[in-house]
């Protein structure tokens, strides 16, 4: 069986083009391949988290990027940010950078698995959309290893549906960042949001 999170997708390619059209009715546009999360759509929790981000500091990390909507986005809206992608799927990667330009952003993105790709690298912020069906191990893994990689009064912004798998989400971060809040609730979704002090 394979999923999104599987490193080099053997399925067959298809691409499905989708909009993406904010509140300030700015638009971008995204190359979606099969294989990768949110085929065919932008992910509602993943539109939650671009439009309700908590902009602090210039370096953006977007962890598990998928074909670059939260990074691009938040490029495009704030041009003065670094933002840098990485995602472990290799066809992701792909159209993430496919997707940068076509939406004429500049971002750094980079292939591999958990923080492996910036080993070195610290952030302000680090946001995600967490692979839930990767299982709770990883997503603890991505939550943990976020501190090391963060900026002082750097922040983790993770979106999940609360109710699946969402409540573990947050207990880890406040065990790991001993502090933790909701800054924003919708239908189910939350962003949860640490900072590492």
């Amino acid at each position: 069986m394979e999923h999104y999170y599987s490193e080099n997708p053997s399925s067959e390619l298809k691409i499905k083009t989708v909009t993406l059209k904010l509140k300030n009715n700015r638009i971008y546009h995204f190359q979606t391949p099969s294989g990768v999360f949110s085929f065919g759509e932008i992910d509602k929790a993943t539109r939650i988290l671009i439009e309700h981000a908590v902009i602090w500091g210039n370096r953006l990390l977007d962890l598990g990027c998928g074909y670059g909507v939260i990074g691009i986005v938040l490029k495009g809206e704030y041009p003065d940010l670094e933002v840098f992608m990485s995602d472990i799927n290799s066809r992701a990667i792909e159209f993430a950078k496919i997707n940068a330009k076509n939406n004429n952003v500049d971002v750094t993105i980079k292939h591999g698995a958990f923080y492996e790709p910036w080993k070195d690298e610290k952030f302000d912020m680090v946001m995600m959309n967490p692979p839930m069906a990767a299982g709770k191990k990883v997503v603890l893994r991505l939550i943990d290893e976020s501190f090391k990689h963060l900026n002082e009064n750097g922040s983790l912004q993770v979106v999940a549906y609360h109710n699946k798998g969402g409540s573990y989400v947050k207990r880890a971060m406040l065990e790991t960042f001993k502090n933790v809040e909701d800054i924003y609730k919708e239908g189910g979704i939350r962003i949860y949001k640490s900072i590492k002090v």
